[in-house]
């Protein structure tokens, strides 16, 4: 049995696994998603009970080869993040993206640590949360290897004109067009983009429709559990909505 070496993580997600265990998916900065068993983890005296939450910032070990490992050991190096209302749901949602688009045991090095520096401007700049959730998700895609070319039209290869439209294909990038759509973008939000730049309301509301777009392409039908919770409070409460 192999044994790994302390590393920082975080947990992605949660669920009972037997009466007394725990099924835990975490990002760890080493080998990325990987899924453990938190033995004993549900029982009231357990010491995985206080740490093995979102936005916890921890540094875990953890043993097996192929499939499920089992966790060892693990502690908090801090405290929970201090999330509520946007920014909690904010947390959940890019939690969700990386459990839904990460391949399992395959590190992301560059990534956990802008998913690190996300969580810390989301606690700290709440009034950012908009442009800092933005910036991760442009991240995430071009880590991915999903990135797209904001600088070219990709029909004629010349540069984006800041005043013209282009429209969104997938897998191919923006092509210039007259026609305007749900799918076309003005060359100066697409410039904004590439520089990421979200300080304008436009762009804000171009990026949201642009991430929406392209997220489809790899999350297929099955819809986001965080969005449906978020769209549930917003409509309870009166939110701005923000993903």
């Amino acid at each position: 049995m192999f044994h790994h070496q302390w590393q920082r993580a975080f947990v992605l997600h949660r669920q009972a696994y037997s009466e007394t265990s725990l099924l835990v998916d975490l990002f760890t900065e080493q080998q990325g998603r990987v899924r453990v068993l938190a033995k004993g983890a549900r029982r009231p005296k357990s010491v995985w009970r206080g740490i093995l939450q979102p936005f916890t910032p921890l540094l875990v070990r953890f043993s097996g080869k192929a499939g499920l490992k089992t966790l060892s050991k693990g502690e908090a190096v801090s405290l929970t993040l201090p999330f509520s209302g946007n920014v909690l749901y904010s947390g959940f949602y890019i939690n969700e993206l990386l459990m839904r688009l990460l391949e399992e045991n395959t590190a992301y090095p560059a990534l956990f640590d802008n998913y690190l520096k996300c969580l810390m401007a989301l606690a700290a700049t709440p009034e950012y949360l908009e442009e800092n959730l933005r910036q991760f998700e442009f991240f995430l895609l071009k880590e991915l290897g999903y990135a797209v070319d904001f600088e070219h039209c990709a029909g004629s290869g010349e540069p984006v004109s800041p005043t013209m439209t282009y429209r969104y294909t997938p897998q191919q990038g923006f092509i210039a067009t007259l026609v305007k759509s749900h799918q076309t973008f003005y060359g100066r939000e697409l410039l904004d983009f590439y520089r990421q730049d979200f300080s304008s309301i436009e762009t804000k509301q171009a990026a949201k429709r642009f991430i929406r777009l392209i997220l489809k392409e790899y999350l297929g039908s099955k819809p986001l559990k965080s969005r449906e919770l978020f769209s549930k409070s917003v409509l309870e409460n009166k939110q701005l909505k923000i993903y």
